[in-house]
């Protein structure tokens, strides 16, 4: 008679084993604009924790956005905080909340390619809206000549391109523009996708990057990372404060100072156009999307786990990627919200 609970005990033990052996797969997807990093970073994780694998699709935050409130992946990646109408569309499908954690600072930066010309240009912020807007369609427009004295810029006509798909890139992008063009937020406004006025579209940082090598006389917006990885120049931007300043890590993170010590309870902000000489005014946070409740517990304590590691090792990969490190008042008050997924 001893024999059977002798078996059953066995059985469990094995069962308890198999189970805790069985790979782990976590199934994110969104935004672009993080890609490198978070690619880095989970494969970082991975071989301190090889029974997990994490799977991320580089689909652009708004389809990002919608996998996550269908419940297709574990979690979702945006640059682009969720709106209020977002969040309650999650509330309802998903019977819980979803919490935003910023990852990184990045920047998006105006690339370009004309021919001759391979230093950096000046924009200001009427010059980008009004190539956007369609109103300035020559390279040689005053608007882009006066602020680039000695740079022989040509009379051809600029080739616009911008994201085909719903982007947190582009919400970074629409966002600023709203912010200092009138025109732009009354006729266009901000999202993660909009209705151009005049372009061409390519899909992903990847396909505008690709679209603006590949164009003579183009003018594209792409996350820093990938101006920098294919060696195609970037402008630099005239901030709130009249000063042309280059995307680079120091003025990303100006960017995001004051933010950081006023930062809300949902991490959903703004740093766009921010006040300071030193600041890049298309600098931006970009956010893990995780749900407030996620019943698989093994899946749950796993991203738990790699959100706390992310902002402490995670943070250390940032730089060589021109990502810059979130400001430590941001870190631990993330640490904090960690606590809300149950």
């Amino acid at each position: 008679m001893k024999r059977i609970p002798m078996l059953l005990a066995a059985a469990i033990a094995l069962s308890a084993l198999i189970w805790a052996e069985t790979p782990l797969l976590i199934n994110g997807a969104g935004a672009t604009f993080p890609y490198p990093i978070y690619s880095k970073w989970f494969d970082v994780y991975k071989k301190n924790n090889t029974n997990l694998e994490f799977n991320y699709q580089s689909v652009g935050s708004g389809a990002g956005i919608r996998q996550v409130t269908d419940g297709t992946v574990d979690f979702g990646a945006t640059d682009g905080p969720m709106n209020d109408e977002q969040l309650k569309a999650f509330q309802e499908k998903r019977g819980t909340g979803i919490l935003h954690f910023p990852t990184v600072l990045g920047a998006v930066v105006p690339t370009y390619n004309v021919p001759g010309v391979s230093g950096a240009l000046n924009f200001t912020p009427d010059a980008l809206a009004g190539i956007y807007l369609g109103k300035i369609t020559k390279w040689n427009d005053p608007a882009i000549t006066s602020v680039n004295k000695g740079v022989n810029l040509p009379a051809n006509d600029i080739v616009v391109v911008h994201r085909s798909d719903g982007s947190g890139t582009t919400y970074c992008w629409t966002d600023y523009l709203s912010k200092v063009s009138d025109e732009w937020k009354t006729k266009v406004g901000k999202g993660t996708s909009v209705n151009w006025p005049a372009g061409l579209g390519g899909k992903g940082n990847e396909g505008v990057t690709g679209q603006v090598k590949e164009t003579p006389n183009s003018l594209g917006y792409v996350e820093l990372i990938y101006a920098a990885q294919n060696n195609i120049p970037y402008g630099t931007v005239k901030n709130s404060s009249g000063a042309f300043v280059k995307a680079d890590l120091n003025s990303v993170s100006e960017a995001a100072a004051g933010a950081a010590k006023e930062m809300p309870d949902d991490f959903r902000v703004s740093i766009t156009n921010a006040p300071g000489k030193a600041a890049y005014p298309i600098s931006t946070f970009t956010w893990l999307l995780i749900p407030e409740k996620i019943p698989d517990a093994r899946k749950r304590e796993a991203i738990k786990g790699f959100l706390s590691w992310m902002l402490a090792d995670g943070q250390g990969y940032n730089e060589a990627l021109t990502y810059a490190k979130l400001p430590k008042e941001v870190i631990e008050k993330e640490k904090k919200a960690i606590n809300k997924i149950q």
